[in-house]
């Protein structure tokens, strides 16, 4: 069994609700790391917004924001990637199970980011992650990791995907089916 699990699909297919769903039903688990959320206004996407497992949720991206950094229409705060990245991915994190959404474009502006990935990568205590479909950097790096199982989520496994996580994730920390 691989240490790390990496979930991949095009944006928008379901990857962090997948993610939120396994990690709501892992509440024996301390869990580090964060979700991502987008920000909508008058039902139209205007941002995201990462949410650590511990800590207040921040702004990573907004259409509105003035950065040189940029994916698309959004502006990203890497400063506030760098923070997060500190405080949630942190060495000294109390994590049995580290949980990321997502290695992307965005979140690998950050070098602290990138650093963080890549040590709990090598961390004994197992990764959850989803990872964008393409990309070049840590996107490629980390798929093409022997201690990684990369999973494609599809329409045909979309809603039996949670279970499997978490039962994945359980395995991963211990042995621990229950729950």
């Amino acid at each position: 069994m691989a240490r790390n699990l990496l979930l991949s699909a095009p944006p928008g297919s379901g990857k962090t609700t997948a993610l939120i769903r396994a990690a709501g039903t892992l509440d024996q688990l301390r869990l580090g790391g964060f979700v991502t959320r987008e920000i909508r206004e008058a039902g139209r996407r205007v941002g995201f917004c990462l949410l650590p497992f511990c800590g207040e949720p921040r702004i990573m991206a907004h259409r509105e924001l003035v950065s040189r950094q940029r994916v698309g229409a959004y502006g990203v705060d890497v400063e506030m990637v760098d923070y997060v990245a500190d405080t949630a991915l942190g060495a000294r994190a109390a994590a049995d199970l580290f949980v990321v959404d997502e290695i992307g474009a965005m979140e690998c502006f950050s070098t602290r980011f990138v650093a963080a990935v890549r040590r709990l990568l090598d961390d004994p205590r197992p990764l959850i992650a989803t990872v964008a479909l393409r990309g070049e950097g840590l996107i490629a790096e980390v798929k093409a990791r022997d201690d990684v199982e990369l999973r494609q989520l599809t329409a045909r496994n979309r809603d039996a995907l949670p279970a499997e996580l978490s039962a994945w994730a359980r395995r991963a920390v211990g042995g621990r089916e229950d729950g």
